[in-house]
């Protein structure tokens, strides 16, 4: 699924972030709004990767959607 459509379904994808990203808040989540570079930045923060690991992981995570 191309991010477009993940933001457009990011309320009803949210689980699905939360299940794979268990470390992110439910506010966390809200806030990045399905916003691919504040969600990439979010799991940099949270979790401690770089930016290019943190994209690989979202891009990974999009592609099984």
């Amino acid at each position: 699924m191309n991010w477009d459509r993940i933001e457009g379904n990011w309320k009803q994808i949210k689980g699905s972030v939360q299940e794979n990203w268990g470390k992110l808040t439910d506010d966390e989540v809200d806030q990045a709004q399905g916003k691919r570079d504040q969600f990439v930045g979010l799991i940099q923060e949270k979790y401690g990767v770089a930016k290019d690991e943190a994209e690989r992981q979202v891009d990974e995570f999009a592609a099984r959607q």
